[in-house]
């Protein structure tokens, strides 16, 4: 059997003055890859400085994550911006989270946009290729965007000249259509962590996941989203690190 790789990101730095929602300096020491906040759905500056430094510290890749501006709803409202200035958003998150990480010695390596504008560029051709101008203006280099294969988003990126990167999520639900099924709906999220785990290793050996109606979907993933917002994330997270190791499953980021 071929040797098998990939990355596990997870959402960081989403707090916000003294409230805090991730347990960043836990994850930091598990996953390989760090969506870090940029201040529209969640994070402010001495945050996303610190993430950036954590990052650095622990040899972990920084990515942007970037977000309809939406802090009361933590970006998971979707919003009709017009593209020209959701592109001038997009610029501007990723600007501002690159100063820093550069202040930590890093740098940004790829952009992820997060829940409402995920969800939004995986249809929306208009929204996707706002956010993929967004990405090319704000880097002097061609920033590999995370997103859903087949999306809208990666199709816009790969016609701008920039790399893509395949995601999948272990705790989410996904429709026949190889979708993610909305969180409003019923199972949308998975909890149960043996099931979790072995999603996990499904998506990293077999490349592939059972649909919420039990389809087996074949799903082209080269990184691994563990969420870093649910109640115990961080010990998820080791386990499943852990579990693909001794699997053989190689695990190291992409970017």
């Amino acid at each position: 059997m071929a040797h098998l790789s990939i990355d596990l990101n997870a959402d960081l730095g989403e707090g916000f003055g003294r409230w805090r929602l991730t347990d960043d300096e836990a994850l930091l020491s598990i996953v390989t890859s760090a969506n870090v906040a940029c201040g529209f759905h969640a994070g402010d500056p001495s945050t996303m400085r610190r993430v950036c430094e954590l990052a650095a510290e622990h040899g972990v890749r920084v990515g942007a994550q970037v977000s309809y501006r939406d802090l009361a709803g933590f970006g998971r409202r979707s919003m009709d911006v017009p593209p020209r200035e959701l592109t001038d958003e997009i610029t501007y998150q990723i600007g501002a989270l690159e100063v820093f990480a550069r202040a930590a010695g890093t740098r940004v390596d790829y952009v992820k946009p997060h829940g409402a504008l995920y969800n939004r560029s995986v249809h929306d051709e208009v929204q996707a290729a706002a956010v993929v101008e967004g990405i090319r203006l704000a880097a002097d280099r061609p920033l590999p965007v995370l997103g859903l294969p087949g999306s809208r988003l990666h199709e816009a990126a790969r016609a701008a000249g920039l790399p893509v990167v395949s995601e999948a999520f272990a705790d989410r639900a996904y429709t026949a259509a190889g979708t993610l099924v909305p969180r409003g709906e019923p199972g949308a999220v998975v909890s149960d962590p043996d099931t979790v785990v072995k999603r996990a290793l499904g998506f990293a050996r077999d490349r592939a996941v059972t649909s919420i109606d039990g389809r087996r979907i074949e799903v082209d993933v080269r990184s691994l989203c563990v969420h870093g917002d649910t109640p115990g994330a961080a010990d998820l997270a080791r386990r499943v690190r852990a579990e693909l190791t001794a699997a053989g499953v190689r695990v190291a980021a992409f970017a």
